[in-house]
């Protein structure tokens, strides 16, 4: 497996390796590897402190499976895919054994490095229906090295619930809202914590709620003060936003966990 970064320069600082062993594991790092179907992008761990996010919707199985196999094989500490079935994770697991795969989001994580969880992120989620793109966001907050809680079923039908809630929603350093139907809970939530919300719509409702797009619009046209709204079912994309948000002030420099 190839070192990371940080691990080259260390071993080189220790004297364990030599220069020319040291520039040849970075150039690997720095590097895109052609696979015919796709151009991994191995520089990202460097440049993001993140391995790319394999996107498996519409890949064929062993597609995705060979491009999560030459993330870990080239070292990334976390590699995660989403929207795969299980068979994708099958294939994985018999080369990595650290993969897991949850399968209401359809998430592939493997965590080659697990990093030590620092400060607080909370999932809120409207409904239990709202639970794939929530526990999407869960998952991966969790594999980037970030204490994560996950509240289920606190929609605004029955604001008691949520209210039952507010010592973990003032705890938290950031709160993601997941919300289909309407996406009342974004605004709710920003009108009562003083901590960013990242709100994110998930397709669940009836007709007019058009398959994520009126909590779309409702978020984006929210009165509270501190809302940032994500695509559709984009759990993942929020997850990494709150990451960051969440490693700021704790390592310093804003970076993933996974990264270090």
């Amino acid at each position: 497996m190839t070192l990371s970064v940080r691990s080259v320069l260390e071993a080189l600082a220790r004297g364990e390796i030599g220069v020319d062993q040291a520039l040849t594991q970075l150039r690997r790092r720095l590097d895109t590897e052609n696979l015919g179907f796709a151009r991994i992008d191995h520089q990202r761990q460097l440049r993001q402190g993140v391995a790319e996010v394999v996107y498996g919707e519409g890949k064929l199985a062993e597609e995705s499976i060979a491009i999560v196999s030459h993330l870990c094989s080239r070292g990334a500490p976390v590699v995660i895919a989403t929207r795969v079935g299980p068979e994708v994770y099958t294939g994985v697991s018999r080369e990595f054994p650290n993969a897991a795969y949850h399968p209401r989001p359809r998430l592939l994580v493997v965590e080659q490095e697990p990093s030590a969880s620092v400060g607080n992120i909370v999932i809120a989620a409207a409904g239990t229906t709202d639970l794939p793109v929530a526990e999407e966001a869960y998952y991966v907050a969790q594999a980037l090295g970030n204490h994560t809680q996950l509240i289920v079923d606190v929609g605004v039908a029955g604001i008691h619930r949520l209210l039952d809630q507010m010592d973990a929603l003032t705890e938290a350093n950031v709160v993601i809202v997941v919300a289909g139907m309407e996406g009342a809970l974004a605004s709710v939530v920003g009108g009562l914590v003083d901590r960013p919300v990242l709100a994110v719509p998930s397709p669940v409702g009836y007709g007019a709620a058009f398959e994520g797009v009126t909590a779309l619009l409702a978020m984006l046209s929210s009165c509270a003060l501190g809302v940032g709204v994500f695509n559709i079912g984009n759990g993942v994309g929020a997850a990494f936003l709150a990451s960051k948000i969440n490693h700021l002030g704790q390592a310093g420099d804003g970076r993933p966990q996974a990264a270090r």
